[in-house]
């Protein structure tokens, strides 16, 4: 594994930003071309490489207003786009362009997501319709895995009830529903720990940009220091048991709604592209992992039920509540 896929591991483990990072890593225009498509980008369509200078132009213009940074035409405006990932890898000539290259699609990289977050409060389309582009997209990589021959014991997805919903609102300081992560969530189980990481390797390269894991959303109970800087990055779970062994991470996923758009173009300086973000949460664990998770305390079913103490007691605070039976588990008494 070299360095670049290294990093990208470590990005996911610890729930980092790529706002953070000093260089990219690209080698060649085969991997910038891989990584735009996996943005759904492809500079082959006329449209997409116009929705890329235009953001381009975006960040260029606001490092040159807002703090005066003379962006070099090289930068600016490229013959070839994906010159400007080569530039920020070092990969590219002149080398002395490579900070002012990172600094650049950092910039690109928010304000994609800003236009990409108001192009979806703008469209008509259900929560469900959605959800269920990302499960073609995600599940279709699961096939792809599979028929590949990765050491991949399951892989599968569910939506989160809208009761779940309820209860993990009333127990989150952040009582919003924007802050619950999970609605889409895929398990992910493997034969033994050591195929973690090139499962999750394969995952960044062939479904999600390594960019778009969500700061401060890992949580890393399973694989060795040697692998992650500490064992448990990330928010951590007052609910799970201290057995508990898994990965969780988060993505915003983009997703295409080409087809749902109007027909008309957009007029001049109001077209936010056709790309949207869809929040999806991953729990990656080994086959022994899962087995274990599964006996005491650190059950599943005990962890909703300690969930669903802890929401009815900060619901019912200072209200008479109906008697119900007494908590099988130490520990659990009723508000």
């Amino acid at each position: 594994m070299d360095a670049g896929h290294r990093k990208v591991l470590r990005l996911i483990l610890q729930g980092g930003s790529v706002i953070d990072w000093r260089r990219l890593h690209f080698r060649d225009v085969a991997e910038v071309d891989a990584f735009l498509r996996l943005h759904l980008f492809d500079l082959g369509d006329p449209r997409d490489e116009k929705r890329l200078r235009a953001i381009l132009g975006q960040a260029v213009e606001y490092l040159r207003t807002a703090y005066g940074y003379r962006v070099a035409a090289a930068v600016a405006t490229p013959d070839d786009l994906r010159t400007l990932f080569l530039l920020a890898s070092g990969t590219a000539e002149p080398s002395r362009y490579r900070r002012i290259a990172c600094v650049v699609l950092k910039v690109m990289h928010v304000i994609h997501h800003l236009e990409a977050r108001e192009l979806l409060f703008r469209t008509p389309m259900r929560e469900a319709d959605l959800a269920e582009r990302v499960e073609r997209r995600v599940m279709s990589v699961a096939r792809e895995m599979e028929g590949a021959g990765l050491p991949i014991v399951q892989f599968q997805g569910n939506r989160k009830s809208r009761g779940s919903l309820v209860t993990k609102l009333l127990v989150k300081r952040e009582s919003v529903a924007a802050q619950v992560f999970d609605r889409l969530r895929y398990r992910v189980l493997t034969r033994g720990a050591p195929d973690v990481a090139p499962v999750l390797h394969h995952l960044a390269r062939r479904l999600f940009p390594f960019n778009y894991v969500v700061p401060g959303q890992s949580e890393n109970t399973l694989l060795p220091s040697r692998t992650s800087r500490t064992v448990n990055q990330g928010p951590d779970n007052p609910f799970s048991g201290d057995a508990y062994r898994a990965l969780h991470f988060v993505v915003d996923l983009p997703v295409r709604i080409d087809d749902v758009l109007p027909p008309a173009p957009p007029a001049e300086g109001d077209d936010l592209g056709c790309i949207v973000f869809s929040m999806v949460e991953f729990q990656v664990m080994d086959e022994e992992a899962a087995r274990q998770n599964e006996v005491g305390p650190a059950s599943h079913h005990r962890y909703k039920r300690r969930q669903a103490v802890a929401a009815l007691r900060r619901l019912s605070r200072g209200l008479v509540v109906p008697r119900r039976k007494k908590a099988r588990e130490k520990g659990e008494r009723e508000p």
